[in-house]
């Protein structure tokens, strides 16, 4: 077996041509579009990410058994034979890993910022500081300022192939103007998408001749323009007034509802560890950052390093509820729950369900309701332990909610599992 993996690092081992020709067949445990061109002639399976690691063996029988169906069409014409993830999950996954590196190296850029005072960025101010107004301006508005054009551009690009990120980052950057903000570039991204496919099913019958000029000119212009006039005269008011009531509940909102808030946000985290769940709450917490509130995410991060933090404890309290292999991966769980690396608790939620996930979202919504208790503000939607000086709030305070939910997860591991021999 070889494994190629595709991370926010870009590809890593690569499957060379020769590694494919030799092949039994492929699998493929992805939630985000993958061209499978290079496939043709060999049996595909596909799957989720979820599947790829909870389920491998029944991956590997199906290409064993050539039970599989043999890969004969072009990547784009291919269809999935039994999706795992809807299409509108997979293409909103890969607007989002693709706005990734702009929102935690923009986020993290602006709250070393704060390091120097709030308002230190604001020339004339008294703690006004140059280099600070440089963070500012270069994690605020510029690296977030492409945010939500980068977001809309890769949905569309996922639905419609090259010709949808042109029409996609121009109705990001259309919502990112306005107060559309990011939900209006997820729907900007999802239009652009499907304008391009209803183009290309309207023009797939043109002359060969003509066919060049369909992508440097024929998709572009009305992909833009269609994409462009619905965005400014349908989307862009009514999602600008549901954002603006949408940030002044918040903002407004009582120590009760936050506390609820909190505690349904950071249970979401533990709920599939970076599956649709985890990751809707996830993208919640970066919209308030974009919209200027910063408590939701600092509840989704402290919700999100629970688990693998909690299991990690668990197996250190508890080391005759866990095997020898289990009590090795908890060592490493320990870095991965302080960096805010939630799958690192999927092994063991995968091996014992019942008693594992249980726990972790009982902890983490307990660490989320407590984030919100204390008013905790994350300027930074990534980082773990490495951000929490720069949040606003007390970060003592803070790190007390983690550890609370920590401790609750792994007291309820050592009750819940039993010895192992």
């Amino acid at each position: 077996m070889k494994v190629e993996t595709r991370g926010s690092s870009g590809a890593k081992n690569v499957l060379t041509a020769e590694d494919i020709e030799r092949a039994d067949g492929i699998i493929i445990a992805a939630d985000t579009k993958v061209d499978k061109e290079r496939f043709r002639g060999k049996r595909v399976v596909e799957a989720g990410v979820a599947d790829g690691i909870r389920k491998p063996d029944k991956l590997i029988e199906r290409i064993v058994s050539e039970d599989a169906p043999i890969l004969e069409m072009e990547a784009s014409e291919t269809k999935e034979e039994t999706p795992k993830q809807p299409a509108f999950y997979k293409h909103l996954m890969n607007g989002v890993s693709n706005m990734l590196p702009f929102v935690v190296g923009g986020g993290i850029l602006i709250a070393l910022g704060f390091l120097f005072g709030i308002e230190s960025h604001i020339p004339g101010g008294p703690d006004y500081n140059r280099f600070a107004e440089a963070l500012h301006t270069i994690g605020g508005g510029n690296a977030f300022g492409l945010m939500i054009p980068v977001l809309a551009g890769f949905i569309a690009m996922s639905i419609a192939d090259r010709p949808g990120l042109a029409p996609g980052m121009v109705g990001g950057f259309m919502a990112a103007q306005s107060d559309a903000g990011f939900i209006g570039g997820m729907i900007a991204g999802f239009l652009a998408g499907y304008i391009v496919v209803f183009l290309k099913s309207l023009l797939k019958n043109m002359p060969q001749s003509l066919e060049g000029i369909k992508t440097i000119l024929i998709y572009p212009v009305l992909s833009i323009f269609f994409t462009g006039m619905i965005m400014f005269f349908i989307v862009q008011k009514p999602v600008g007034m549901f954002n603006t009531a949408l940030s002044g509940w918040l903002s407004g909102m009582g120590t009760s509802n936050a506390i609820i808030l909190g505690v349904i946000l950071g249970g979401m985290m533990a709920v599939d560890m970076g599956g649709p769940i985890n990751k809707a709450a996830y993208t919640f917490g970066i919209a308030m950052i974009a919209d200027g509130i910063l408590t939701p995410h600092a509840a989704i991060m402290a919700g999100g390093m629970v688990p693998p933090l909690g299991i990690a404890l668990a197996t250190t309290l508890f080391k005759r509820k866990f095997t020898k292999q289990e009590r090795d991966a908890g060592k490493t769980n320990y870095i991965m729950g302080a960096s805010f690396i939630t799958e690192g608790a999927i092994p063991f939620a995968a091996a014992d369900p019942a008693r594992v996930i249980p726990s972790i979202i009982v902890g983490s919504a307990v660490a989320g309701g407590l984030s919100m208790l204390f008013n905790i503000g994350l300027p930074a939607p990534h980082g773990g332990i490495f951000v929490i000086p720069i949040i606003e709030g007390n970060p003592f305070l803070y790190l007390l909610a983690i550890i609370i939910g920590t401790v609750i997860t792994a007291i309820m591991l050592g009750l819940l599992k039993k010895k192992v021999n």
